[in-house]
């Protein structure tokens, strides 16, 4: 009997100390700070995780109906000959941030969201990363074709235009119209140019003229005989 009280004792006091050492120990606030080989890893913080994923979203509503196009509705434009009935103010398509906010019409959002999509990102997805933002020089603008004195009113003025003088890479890389027109990366230019025409009706670049040197001019202005692109 007494052999039998003394097992059950040792066996109850080895069940207390496994469990003892069993019990798992919560980590204190902060000592994550100092974690040394073989400690518990941390989940990855939120704003790190960002800096990993090139297709994260963009903030911003969608407007025109189209969640690749992000913006705000605007006040409609209204000055003398000028004026855009329903404005937004777009600031990316196609996932691509505009440098500067480009006021435009829908019509020219959304051809504006498609080239980017079908010529500017494949163009230039094996350099530097892909295409990261565009620069955009000039969208709405109560003014003549080319700011000239007695020339027609500029598809500018109705909200149906906007210019493009450059492109960042997601490593930093900046590509102008001016400088690589005739540059080291001449064919994804003239790749993105040519495949403007169609989508918008006019497409003006460095060939065009003296006005068009440093930038795209891209509107959605149809002619009869199809569209102008010089």
């Amino acid at each position: 009997m007494i052999r039998v009280v003394v097992t059950i004792l040792a066996m109850s006091l080895a069940g207390s100390a496994v469990a003892d050492v069993a019990k798992p120990v919560l980590r204190p606030i902060g000592l994550g700070d100092n974690l040394r080989l073989g400690d518990r890893p941390h989940l990855r913080p939120v704003q790190l995780a960002g800096l990993f994923n090139r297709k994260a979203k963009i903030k911003g509503a969608h407007v025109c109906g189209r969640r690749d196009i992000k913006g705000k509705s605007v006040t409609p434009i209204s000055s003398g000959r000028c004026g855009i009935g329903k404005p937004v103010r777009v600031t990316s398509v196609a996932g691509v941030v505009l440098s500067n906010p480009a006021i435009i019409d829908c019509t020219t959002a959304k051809a504006l969201s498609k080239w980017v999509e079908k010529a500017a990102q494949p163009a230039l997805k094996r350099k530097g990363g892909g295409l990261k933002s565009i620069l955009v020089v000039a969208s709405y603008a109560c003014r003549t074709r080319n700011s000239q004195k007695g020339a027609k009113l500029s598809e500018h003025a109705k909200g149906h235009a906007v210019d493009i003088a450059g492109f960042t890479l997601h490593n930093g890389q900046k590509l102008t119209v001016l400088k690589d027109w005739n540059g080291k990366h001449s064919k994804a230019m003239r790749t993105m140019h040519k495949k403007a025409c169609g989508t918008f009706g006019t497409v003006l670049g460095p060939n065009a003229d003296k006005y068009h040197l440093d930038h795209f001019h891209f509107d959605t202005a149809r002619y009869r005989s199809g569209a102008y692109c010089r």
